[in-house]
């Protein structure tokens, strides 16, 4: 069983998802909701897996000062994942730690195989919406043969980094995190598996790509991540023509 441990925040607004504050329509307050919408999902996908779910949550210390609040990251989280699953007994809550995002998701990785002791274990960020049961368990068979699998993204992320064996993670999920983890493995004498191009939500161009997918699927009647679907339509999210291309819009009186 392949441990996945979702690197989150508490979906507060202006903490979360500042590129889509920046470069979209929404607002602090909806980038907050849609980011708890992804995370939503995220969850449910490994709940449903064959993975066992482990919420690695950023601590209040650690938060900028203009976000954080009377209310415990754990706490919070804790909340939204018992809003959302059946049963949360067996998920595991457990702090962060590291001074980046690479240090924490690489603290984590290593804890489990090394100190833990476990036969696998993943990291994602909770903002990869289509990231299904299905890809997870693919990932956890690869796993089996393979010391490393990676699922990417656009412009050279990842959305899953699954590990059987450690790597060097220094700076490993800065900038072109795909590359490099892929290098890193090699250097460490790894084989490295693929999972098939899923979108992480990061910017304007994401998310604009992301809507016209969701839309797609639901017209031609397929699965859609339940949270994150009901999000953009309650919102009004769209993409249109325009003359600078497509463009992405919110209809004001949704």
């Amino acid at each position: 069983m392949t441990v996945i441990a979702v690197l989150a925040r508490p979906p507060r607004a202006g903490l979360v998802l500042p590129e889509l504050i920046e470069t979209t329509p929404l607002g602090e307050q909806a980038v907050a909701e849609l980011y708890e919408a992804l995370l939503r999902d995220t969850l449910l996908a490994i709940d449903r897996s064959g993975g066992e779910l482990l919420v690695n949550y950023l601590p209040d210390e650690e938060l900028p000062a203009a976000h954080r609040s009377d209310i415990e990251p754990a706490a919070e989280l804790r909340a939204i994942a018992a809003d959302t699953l059946e049963d949360v007994s067996a998920v595991r809550f457990e702090p962060q730690v590291g001074s980046s995002r690479s240090a924490r998701a690489g603290n984590t990785i290593t804890h489990l195989l090394e100190t833990e002791g476990v036969s696998s274990a993943a990291v994602v960020f909770g903002t990869a919406p289509l990231m299904s049961r299905t890809i997870i368990d693919s990932a956890a068979m690869k796993l089996r043969t393979n010391e490393v699998v990676v699922g990417p993204a656009i412009r050279g992320g990842s959305y899953y980094a699954g590990f059987s064996e450690p790597i060097d993670f220094a700076e490993s999920f800065a900038g072109i995190d795909l590359e490099r983890l892929t290098a890193r493995a090699a250097d460490a004498g790894l084989e490295t598996e693929f999972l098939q191009l899923s979108p992480r939500i990061q910017t304007n161009e994401d998310l604009l790509s992301f809507v016209t997918l969701l839309r797609a699927r639901v017209t031609a009647e397929r699965i859609v991540p339940e949270y994150t679907a009901e999000f953009i339509y309650e919102r009004g999210i769209d993409v249109v023509e325009s003359e600078a291309g497509p463009e992405l819009v919110v209809d004001s009186s949704a």
